[in-house]
Parts: C-alpha cells; structure tokens; sequence
C-alpha cells in the first residue's frame, strides 16, 4: 500500500510516532492487536509494530526509536522522512496475538517494545480484561507513552522501572515471574537482553502461556557450537558454502540469487523456504513445530547436518 504520513510526533527522548493514513482518506485493513507492518524506508524493508488502538480503521500508528547503532531503518526515518510524504507499507501480520481464553494478562515491556504492547492495552481494555503492565526504561525522559499510561499507573495496573542503563537497578525481572498463575499469560517485547532475562525467567512457566515479539537479534546469534555448511539448490543447481557468522540468505544474496528477507531476525516470515534433504537447526521465533518439518526461514536458521537442500 502507498499511505501517507499524516504526522511525525514526538513520544520520548529518541522516540517517534508516525501516523500513516491512505491517500485518499478510506479505510486501512483491519489489524488486530499486536500486529506489525513492513515500512520500505528507502531501499530497505523493516518491520515496526503498530501501537494504535486496533478498532480504529483511518490510521497506522508506528513508535520509531532512532539506534545509536541503526541498520538504517531508524536513522533514515528520523533523518529524512517528513510529513506529507508518501511511503510503501505491508498489510498488517501478526505473530504476537492476545489469547482469548486468558483469565489474565500479564504484559512486559522493554523500552520500544511498548509498541505492540500499547495496542494489546486498548483491547484489554475494551473487554474490560484483568492486566498489568510491567514497563522498564532507562529513565523517565526515555519512557514512549508515559503521560497516556499514567491513569493506568494510578489504579496500580501499571508499573514503570527506571534503571539508569544498570538492569540490576530495575525491574528484578525473576522474581516478578517466580510464580507462575494459574489462567495467567505472559506477554512480552523488548531488546536481546531483556527478552533474554524474561525468558529464562519463565522457562517453568506453560510453553502455551508465553508469548513474545523480538525486534532485535539475540545477542547469542552466532553459538560455539555453529559449523560451516552447504546449501544445495534443488531447481537452480547451486551448491554453496555457508560460513560461521552469516546466513543462508546472505549467501545466497551475495551470489545474485533472489531470495526475500524483511526482518532478517526470524519473526516476519518472508523468507520462508522448503527444504527437501538435511536438517536444519530451526532459530526462527514463528514457525510452529509442523510447519518446521518442511519448512524454514533462511534469514536465521542454519543447518544441524553437513548439507542442506533447499527448494530453490
């Protein structure tokens, strides 16, 4: 879709709203909460999740943090892009859904992973569901959508953690989720090494119950254990080295070979591939176990094997 950006806010020290609208002025497809679209911020394509209340049907509303480390994506939104202009954008995806059957929601929040957390409030809130909200920054001026939670905060249903770039200041993140309850689900979305914490922090809590959005590579990303191996492509003939330290589909790309990658951290889906020899060692954070015994996404997964045929 081509929409326009209505207005560019800002939410926090480092931290932009944009607001997408259709030119014309319809209606945007529908998105439910927790969904993210795919922005095309010049040549490249990155995900951002949308934070606006999902009954609204006018606008996209993304939260941008400018990296002082940026693939190019943030620097290029903060840097160039103006209101009126007119950008390309994905249909909604959601990998990140509230689950209906939960008696309660317990949401945690890491910096810029508010996001998608902020539109999951506004359903609970409509469905007058039990949450609270766990929420850790690194001060009160780095804090996206302070003023709007703080009725929240006052009844105690929103809690804010400030720790000043220490984690051991903040939230003690185990000790909040020692206990698992029964009918309670975990939601949560934040950098490596706060996804990292919540989940060992979690690992006795149901698998069913835990539900999570990565924007970030994990900081294990490359592991001891990782080996050099080959793809061989089924259709086109190829046979490839694939190197400790890079990917499937860096390879590929490399030598001309069209394969499709947005996120490149495993939780968009558009790289998905087929394999059919080999076994790969599955990295992704979306496929479900039948879809990874023919399947996977080659802009994070690697191979358990020392060849892997793909259907390409």
């Amino acid at each position: 879709m081509q929409l326009r950006i209505r207005s560019i806010t800002y939410l926090a020290e480092a931290v932009n709203g944009y607001e997408l609208v259709d030119r014309r002025g319809r209606d945007l497809p529908r998105f439910a909460a927790g969904a993210h679209i795919g922005l095309r911020v010049g040549a490249l394509l990155r995900q951002y999740s949308l934070w606006n209340d999902p009954a609204e049907r006018r606008r996209y509303c993304i939260a941008v943090l400018r990296e002082s480390v940026s693939r190019g994506g943030s620097q290029y939104l903060h840097e160039a892009v103006r209101a009126g202009d007119l950008v390309e954008v994905s249909f909604p995806r959601n990998n990140f859904a509230l689950n209906a059957t939960a008696k309660r929601h317990l949401l945690l929040a890491g910096g810029i992973g508010i996001a998608p957390i902020m539109s999951m409030i506004s359903e609970l809130q409509r469905h007058r569901a039990e949450f609270e909200l766990l929420y850790c920054t690194r001060s009160s001026e780095r804090t996206a959508f302070r003023r709007e939670l703080q009725p929240l905060a006052a009844e105690r249903r929103v809690q804010f953690y400030h720790d000043g770039g220490n984690p051991a200041r903040g939230l003690d993140i185990a000790a909040a989720l020692r206990n698992p309850e029964l009918g309670t689900h975990v939601y949560f979305c934040g950098p490596a090494s706060f996804m990292a914490a919540v989940t060992q922090a979690t690992r006795h809590w149901p698998p069913e119950n835990l539900h999570c959005e990565y924007f970030t590579a994990s900081s294990q990303s490359v592991s001891e254990e990782d080996r050099p191996f080959r793809v061989k492509l089924a259709r086109s003939g190829g046979d490839y080295l694939v190197p400790v330290g890079e990917t499937i589909a860096n390879v590929l790309q490399r030598q001309g070979i069209a394969v499709r990658t947005s996120c490149e951290l495993g939780y968009c889906g558009t790289c998905l591939t087929r394999y059919l020899a080999g076994e790969p060692d599955h990295r992704d954070q979306v496929l479900e176990e039948n879809d990874r015994k023919d399947y996977l996404l080659i802009c994070c997964s690697r191979a358990k094997t020392p060849v892997l045929e793909l259907d390409i």
